[in-house]
């Protein structure tokens, strides 16, 4: 062998050993954006999964959290998952409903109004989610709910008279639809932009969770809370199918199974957090109220009306769901 050539075969063979150690730490890294605060449940459940990832991935697949909707709007994150800008996003199924009733089916008022309740209807919704996100080219990882809806108001509401006139802050079509039936005026308001909304008077009434309370200080601006315990939307996990098919077997199976652990980490979490929320709203001054008799009547009929009109759009898909959640033990 030549001088020339043995240079250059021991320049080859060098450049390929420093080669070697890339490839096996190659690391894919993944974000993930979310629209709520990194204080809130679902944000830290995000990262704890996103820790554990890293570490049953040996450090192969690194997942950053963006909270606060810092990198995508909450209505943003979808798109941008299904697009690619982003391989994995938290959203909150129910601001899709436009797009397919049954992505709206845990927003209706009053059809499951607890915990054991809420994961009756995710047993049956969770196989339809599967199927049409699978067709928009993603999959569904996990879901966890929010804690059940109350409503914010800065007077006392003693029935759905009481709500006439006032700002609304509606996140989904589901709780724009609630605004108009009630008389109140609806003003779209994501979740980032709720305490700038009420320090400057667009909301003046909204219904949510004690976790959406706590998060954005509404006990500055709104003084009582009736517990209607109307529904528990859920947030979901949702995965570029691409970005997740050109992971490695062991790579895939630690996303899937970090993602088990967090679904039902986080169905737990929603649950002690409910009361810490409440507990929390109290020690900050709101006044937490059990509904009137007339509350529960006036919130059930707009229930009814809801549902009503969801199945007839909704067509045999949605009548299919709610007969199952009804027989469903």
């Amino acid at each position: 062998m030549s001088v020339s050539r043995r240079q250059s075969f021991v320049a080859a063979s060098a450049l390929l050993a420093l080669a070697l150690p890339l490839a096996a730490t190659a690391q894919t890294k993944w974000d993930l954006p979310a629209a709520y605060p990194a204080s809130n449940y679902h944000t830290e459940n995000l990262v704890q999964f996103a820790n554990e990832v890293d570490k049953a991935s040996g450090g192969k697949l690194k997942i950053t959290v963006h909270p606060g909707a810092s990198l995508f709007k909450a209505n943003e994150i979808k798109r941008a998952v299904q697009g690619g800008q982003a391989q994995i996003g938290e959203i909150l199924l129910v601001n899709f409903q436009n797009e397919w009733q049954i992505y709206g089916a845990d927003g209706l008022p009053f059809l499951a109004d607890s915990f054991d309740e809420a994961a009756k209807l995710y047993k049956v919704q969770k196989p339809l989610l599967e199927k049409k996100l699978g067709e928009q080219g993603m999959m569904l990882l996990y879901s966890v709910p929010w804690p059940p809806q109350g409503i914010y108001s800065k007077k006392p509401i003693n029935s759905a008279a009481d709500l006439k006139g006032l700002k609304w802050r509606a996140y989904s079509p589901a709780t724009a639809r609630i605004a108009e039936l009630v008389g109140a005026q609806p003003v779209t308001v994501q979740a980032a932009e709720l305490s700038q909304a009420m320090a400057t008077g667009v909301v003046e009434s909204y219904m949510s969770s004690g976790s959406t309370g706590y998060d954005t200080k509404t006990f500055e601006h709104l003084k009582y809370w009736a517990d209607t315990q109307a529904w528990l939307p859920k947030n979901a996990v949702i995965v570029n199918k691409a970005a997740f098919d050109a992971l490695d077997a062991a790579t895939r199976q630690a996303v899937l199974k970090s993602g088990a652990d967090a679904e039902a980490r986080g169905w737990a979490l929603a649950k002690t957090k409910n009361t810490e929320y409440i507990d929390l709203l109290k020690k900050n001054g709101m006044t937490i109220i059990a509904p009137s008799a007339q509350l529960k009547a006036d919130m059930k009929k707009v229930g009814d009306t809801m549902l009503k009109e969801w199945l007839d759009k909704s067509g045999a898909e949605g009548k299919a769901l709610v007969d199952a959640y009804r027989a469903a033990k």
